[in-house]
């Protein structure tokens, strides 16, 4: 060959290809269908539908972190997506009826749930 590399032999392969995933992954949408704050804690639901997906697959994955209930933000860092993504995902599987959205603090709340929330969202933070 002449020295030229096929883009799919050099790292510009692996850079489109983080590009594309996120694309495939929620069909081209970019707005979740559900409103979702970023600290918002998901919890999954414990007799919902029982999923169809590989352990590998994306949304297994954000089923299995709910059992803690991590916020939005968290669920993002941990699984290394955008947040945009997450938040198309868990919308998605929320109105499939495999997650909830709880509440976030309001006026009402105690001191122990906002200090929860803020816990929440430093952890989210630092894993970002």
């Amino acid at each position: 060959m002449d020295g030229h590399r096929d883009v799919w032999e050099s790292g510009a392969s692996k850079d489109r290809a983080n590009l594309v995933r996120p694309y495939i992954l929620t069909s081209g949408r970019t707005e979740a269908r559900i409103e979702l704050a970023l600290e918002a804690p998901i919890r999954t639901l414990e007799f919902g539908p029982a999923p169809r997906w590989p352990r590998s697959d994306v949304r297994a994955k954000i089923v299995r972190l709910g059992v803690e209930s991590p916020s939005v933000a968290e669920i993002a860092a941990r699984l290394s997506l955008p947040l945009g993504v997450a938040r198309v995902l868990i919308g998605d599987l929320v109105m499939q009826g495999y997650l909830q959205v709880q509440d976030t603090i309001g006026e009402t709340s105690s001191t122990n749930e906002r200090r929860e929330l803020i816990g929440r969202t430093l952890r989210g933070l630092r894993a970002l």
